[in-house]
Formats: structure tokens, sequence, C-alpha cells
């Protein structure tokens, strides 16, 4: 097989898995706390991205006090945070939602450089902010819903918590790119692993998820997470990365809404509205253009 359908498959696949992390938290969170989810996760997944990195030969980073300070931020962001945040909101919040909010990571990391670095964003950029904030308002924005979720409704305050753990996600980025010393992809998810394990066990504690009745669902979720969008979405993505372009590679991110409406409708039963639908459209818009203006912008500055 060509070797550049194997990094679309590769990318395609890691995809999909970031698109049933939605779903799988909707599990989680009907059964476990979500700091203890949170660092139950990281305890799985830290021990095998150290295996993997001996198995590489790969050596930890050297980083000085500054570096090292924005590798915690980082963890505590796009590592504790996006997940804390993500399982909270998915208590109220319909996977299809949520789904649709997540496919507006690339927009939402464009506005995050633009006000924190200042950075000029092109015209593509710009109508792919408007496209993702079109998307999640079709899915968002309803006539006489409340706050408040109904059963089998989703809630404004939901769809705020998972657009809040895009967000930190989106500062997850912006942080890696202040690093003075680049920090290769593996020893970095080990590194967030580990990290944010260390910051969401104290929480956790607080939480006293043992005192609680074990959730079989919640628990095999927490093992999924750990191992497929994790582990094996991080293998899967760079393994695909190294095959195509950076543009190719980013339009798989597309999936991921498309992938957490499909699941929702087909593990949890959900039904698919005309506004998620929407919102879909204009979030694939959006990483279309999200994707090609980064490719041109990065065109000319070379």
């Amino acid at each position: 097989m060509n070797s550049r359908y194997i990094g679309y498959m590769c990318c395609a696949l890691a995809m999909v898995g970031v698109g049933s992390t939605v779903v799988v938290s909707k599990s989680i969170a009907a059964g476990l706390p979500p700091f203890s989810a949170t660092a139950l996760r990281f305890a799985i997944a830290f021990p095998l991205f150290v295996l993997i990195m001996r198995w590489r030969g790969v050596r930890w980073p050297r980083l000085d006090r500054r570096d090292a300070a924005l590798v915690v931020a980082q963890a505590a962001a796009g590592s504790v945070g996006y997940t804390v945040l993500l399982i909270s909101g998915m208590k109220l919040a319909s996977a299809g939602d949520a789904g649709v909010i997540a496919g507006t990571l690339p927009a939402v990391s464009a506005v995050v450089a633009m006000l924190a670095l200042g950075e000029r964003p092109s015209p593509a950029l710009l109508g792919a902010i408007g496209l993702a904030t079109a998307g999640v308002l079709a899915c968002t924005v309803r006539p006489g819903e409340s706050a408040v979720p109904h059963a089998g409704s989703s809630s404004i305050l939901g769809n705020a918590l998972v657009f809040a753990a895009i967000v930190c996600e989106a500062l997850f980025i912006l942080l890696n790119r202040k690093l003075r010393t680049p920090v290769a992809p593996l020893p970095l998810s080990a590194l967030m692993c580990g990290v944010g394990f260390a910051v969401s066990i104290v929480p956790a504690c607080f939480e006293r998820a043992w005192s609680m009745s074990l959730d079989a669902g919640a628990l095999s979720g927490v093992l999924y997470y750990a191992l497929v969008p994790t582990v094996a979405g991080f293998v899967l993505w760079y393994e695909g990365a190294a095959r195509v372009s950076g543009a190719e590679a980013g339009l798989t991110t597309a999936l991921v809404p498309v992938s957490a409406l499909a699941l929702a409708a087909l593990l949890l039963h959900e039904p698919v509205s005309a506004a998620q639908l929407a919102g879909v459209a204009c979030v694939l818009g959006a990483v279309t253009l999200a994707t090609f203006g980064q490719t041109r912008s990065t065109r000319k500055a070379a």
C-alpha cells in the first residue's frame, strides 16, 4: 500500500479516536468524579509512554526552570483542565453537541494566538473563526432552552464547559510554542501524563472516589481513554504525520466532529438534529480554511 495512504489512514484513525473521547466521557461522567477519572487515565497511560520511550531509546529532555514551569502549565491546562472540563461538561451536554464544539479547536487556537501573541490573522483564518463560531451557536443557542438540563436535553452550561475544555487545549498549543527547548512529541506526551497525574491526584483525593460504588462502565471508559485515544492515538498520529504533509494531516481533524456525532448516534442512540448537522458543516468548513490559511502563512514566512 502507498505510504501516503497509510499516513492518511493513521491520522484519520487517530482523529476518530479523539472524537470517541466525547462519547466515552459521557459514560465516565456518569460513574466517576472528574479529577479521579483524570488521575486514573494518566496513571494508566504514563508507564506505557515510558516503556515506548525505552523501546525507542528516547531520553528525557533537559529543561531550564522557565521551560519546566511552562511544561507544568501545559499539563495543568491541556491535560488536566481539558479532561476535567470535558468530563464535567458531558454530565450536562449531549455527545453530539460536544463533538461539534470539539471540532472548533483549530479556530480557537488561532483566536488564542491572536489574543496572546498579537498575531495578525489571514482572511482564511478569520473565515474559519466565523464558521467555527456559527457551528457552536447552531448547537448551543436554541430558542426556549434552559441552561439547566432536563431529561434528554442538551445544556448551555454543559456546552460552555466543553468549550472551556477546548480553550484549555488551545492554551496547551500556545504554551508549547513558547518553549525555548523544543521537546519531541513522545517525551512531551509522557511528561504531560506524568505531570498531569501529579496535578490531578491531590484534588482527586478530596473527591474520595474509593468510598463510592465502583461503576464498571466508567472504569472501562477510563481504560479505553488511556489506551486508545491517549497512547494509541499518539502512535497513529505521529506515524501518519511522518508520511503526509502538515496540511493533509491537519485536514483529518475534520473527522473529530463527524466521528463524535456518528458515535453518539450509534452507541448512545442520541437523535441527530438539523442544528447539529449545520454545526458540523460549519466546523468542517472552519477546519479546511484554518488548515489552508496556516499553510499559506507558513509558505509566506519561508
